[in-house]
């Protein structure tokens, strides 16, 4: 199971906070990182901070964007403080760590830090099945990124040390049943978006926002691949039969 865990920091702009970050994860025996876009990488800077997890930085996953980060996983959730204008699962540290433990028996899982300052898009966080937020005192709520990765990453650690045998009898055997990734999703929801244009959903709707609730929908429902085979399944359907309409007109 920590063999199957990301900890990916989109945009960071200061490479300590990088290498701060590494020593974390292997203090808590976790060794997958992934960056998105990093303002700078590799620099000495983030090696000096990393005090001998430099075979974390070395072996640091670099991509452009955070679907390619995401790539494969089943479980995602991304760190955020705000308030937004689509709900997603709100989970403290623990918790989310136990759901952690709990996906990780079936696939890739992943938590997302954002940037220093803005943390992660609308666009970013519609990728995550939910949110996971540190309760820090309210005079001082500020929160450095490393420090955020040390508190998750060692409640995954004694999540997954704690219970490790009860969440491999949680792993569905059909590989079906299994959580579709963040990657099958995405083709899901493009197929969705062309389906509902192809029949003249939206009219006048604004597609985004749909779009948006909707990936909330299924994010939260932690749709399984049997599921998303069915729904585009569905989406073929409906476009041959507007498809025929059209012909008979």
């Amino acid at each position: 199971m920590f063999e199957n865990t990301r900890i990916v920091l989109v945009n960071t702009s200061h490479p300590g906070n990088i290498g701060a970050a590494a020593r974390a994860m292997k203090n808590m025996g976790l060794s997958r990182l992934y960056l998105v876009a990093p303002k700078q990488h590799p620099v000495y800077e983030a090696y000096s901070r990393a005090v001998g997890a430099d075979d974390v930085l070395t072996n640091a996953v670099v991509t452009d964007t955070l679907a390619d980060a995401l790539n494969g996983c089943v479980w995602v959730a991304g760190t955020s403080a705000r308030e937004r204008m689509v709900q997603w699962p709100i989970y403290e540290p623990r918790e989310c760590a136990g759901l952690c433990r709990d996906h990780s028996v079936q696939g890739d899982i992943a938590i997302v830090f954002g940037r220093e300052r803005t943390g992660l898009t609308n666009e970013e966080l519609e990728m995550c099945n939910g949110l996971v937020h540190i309760p820090t005192s309210p005079e001082y709520s500020s929160l450095n990124v490393a420090a955020a990765v040390q508190v998750l990453c060692y409640e995954i650690r004694m999540a997954f040390m704690s219970d490790a045998d009860a969440a491999v009898e949680k792993t569905r055997t059909h590989k079906e049943d299994m959580a579709a990734t963040t990657d099958q999703l995405e083709g899901m929801y493009q197929h969705m978006y062309q389906m509902m244009q192809d029949i003249q959903f939206f009219s006048g709707s604004n597609p985004e926002v749909i779009m948006r609730r909707l990936k909330s929908l299924f994010n939260r429902a932690q749709t399984t691949k049997r599921e998303v085979a069915i729904l585009r399944g569905i989406f073929s359907a409906a476009q041959g039969k507007k498809s025929a309409r059209v012909n008979k007109l």
